[in-house]
Parts: structure tokens; C-alpha cells; sequence
């Protein structure tokens, strides 16, 4: 994963415009998407983040009006974070890590909580030191992250979109997920699941795209394939998903949790701030 360039987005170069307007020669702000700081040189009209790597006024002003993208420099050139393909994928800013959205649909919790931390929580409910973990859906990686900085001995991560796993290699918050205690896997988890061996993980983090997009993994038969691969006594936070049902305690998310217990799952309990339930083997 390269470490080179710098990642702006609207919040920054509007904070960099009007330190210009205000005649400043240089200004503190993070380029890696609130990982650091640093302080950087303005020259007349242009941001100065290194020799060969500047912003003008006018790609500044850009930058700031486009209030959900996240643009990246390197090399001398300018490039917005996003794919377009089978779907419109993006990342996009909030004030600690980047968030994925496909097709307008955010793939994190994201009201009052930032996808880094709401990851970690959810890996928190079912992960201890030692575990094996199985990450079904990995996305950007952050929950395979925490399992790590929760004391996992290994992970397997596995996600579906070469689109995702592309963005996620330009992302500064998802370059812990290329260490030694993660296996990354492309694959389609729904078959993939089913050439894992039997009890072979100790935790499972099940955080997959909403029902209307992939019905298929909040079946009846999905759960029994994480059951089958769970050790005895091991744990599954399944993120469904549907806060306002949640609330309420209407038919999504109890369908899900009959269906987990149908599975085999006991102890199946709803974590309404987070949006899922937890289970255990």
C-alpha cells in the first residue's frame, strides 16, 4: 500500500481558502485524512505539500464544493476517490475516518459515532485475546483492525468487490488491515463460508450490506454456515442494521434473531447502539 500523497477534502481546502484570504504564508492542517498534522507553505495562490504536489486556488475552490468526496494527490495529479461501475462507490469524509458509501447507501454506522470507532465496538461484543477470527464482510477493514488491537491471534477477512478493495488500498485508516494477523480474501462469503472448516473460529464479525442488497446472508441457511464454522462456545456479533425498527422492536430485527436460533444460536440478544445482536454457539 503506498504511503505517498495526500488526501483533501471539502472541510480542509475551505480552511486552507480562507487562511489565504487572510494572507497567511502557511497553515496546519492533516492531509491524511485526520490521522497527523503538519504545517504546510502558502505561496500566493497555491497550497505547497511538496515539490512536485500543489493546489491551486481554483482546484482548492473545487475541492470545497463538493461536500462528500475525498480527492488524492500524488505524483502531481488529482483524483477523486470513487468508482463507478456496477455501482456509484465512494469514500466519504467525516471528522476522524473515511466511510464507504455505494450507490448513496452508507456502508457504516455514521449519526454521532465514526465508522473506525462503531467497527471497533462491534468487534468489542464478541472478540477476546487468542481468538480466531472470521470477518465476513470486510469492507474497509476497520473491524478485522480492531480484532487485532483486541488481541485476535489471526483473521480472516473476506470481501466480495474488487471495487472496494481497490479504494480500500488508497485509504490511510484501512493500512493496518495489510499486516501479518490479517488473510485477505476476495470471495463471495455465502460460498466461500462453505469450503471453511468445521469450529474452526473462535468469534465471527457478520457486518454485511443492507437486506435489500444481499438478502442471501441474513438467511436462515447463511447462520447455520457461521454456526458450523463457530467453535463451541464461540460468538457472533451480527450487524442488521434498521435503527428505527430496532428501536421499536419490530419484525426485521426479531425475524433475524428467530432465525438464529433457528440456526442453532443461544443467548441471542440485541446491542441497539450498534445496530446488530450478538449469539453464541
Amino acid at each position: 500500500m503506498s504511503n505517498k500523497g495526500y488526501w483533501i477534502y471539502s472541510a480542509i481546502a475551505r480552511k486552507v481558502l480562507e487562511a489565504m484570504d487572510r494572507g497567511e504564508t502557511g497553515i496546519e492542517i492533516s492531509a491524511d485524512l485526520n490521522l497527523s498534522r503538519e504545517t504546510f507553505p502558502l505561496c500566493g495562490d497555491e497550497l505547497v505539500l511538496d515539490g512536485e504536489n500543489r493546489l491551486s486556488r481554483e482546484e482548492l475552490r473545487q475541492i470545497e464544493g463538493k461536500e462528500s468526496r475525498i480527492y488524492y494527490l500524488e505524483g502531481g495529479r488529482l483524483d477523486v476517490l470513487e468508482e463507478r461501475g456496477e455501482g456509484y462507490y465512494k469514500l466519504v469524509p467525516t471528522d476522524q475516518a473515511p466511510l464507504l458509501e455505494i450507490s448513496g447507501v452508507k456502508m457504516h454506522i455514521s449519526k454521532g459515532i465514526n465508522p473506525f470507532e462503531s467497527a471497533g465496538q462491534m468487534a468489542a461484543q464478541v472478540v477476546k485475546k487468542g481468538d480466531r477470527v472470521l470477518d465476513t464482510c470486510s469492507g474497509l477493514g476497520y473491524a478485522a483492525q480492531a480484532a487485532v488491537r483486541l488481541g485476535a491471534r489471526d483473521v480472516l477477512s473476506v470481501e466480495k468487490s474488487a471495487t472496494v478493495m481497490a479504494l480500500r488500498e488508497k485509504n490511510p485508516w484501512s493500512r493496518g488491515i495489510f499486516g501479518p494477523n490479517i488473510q485477505l480474501v476476495q470471495g463471495d462469503i455465502e460460498e466461500y463460508i462453505r469450503t471453511l472448516p468445521a469450529a474452526s473460529f473462535d468469534s465471527v464479525i457478520h457486518d454485511p450490506p443492507r437486506f435489500s442488497l444481499a438478502g442471501e446472508l441474513y438467511g436462515e441457511p447463511f447462520y447455520r454456515e457461521i454456526y458450523r464454522v463457530l467453535k463451541r462456545r464461540g460468538a457472533l456479533f451480527h450487524y442488521t442494521g434498521n435503527p428505527h425498527l430496532l428501536k421499536r422492536g419490530a419484525s426485521f430485527v426479531d425475524h433475524a434473531a428467530q432465525r438464529l436460533r433457528a440456526a442453532g444460536f443461544t443467548k441471542v440478544v440485541k446491542v441497539a447502539a450498534l445496530m446488530g445482536v450478538t449469539a453464541q454457539k
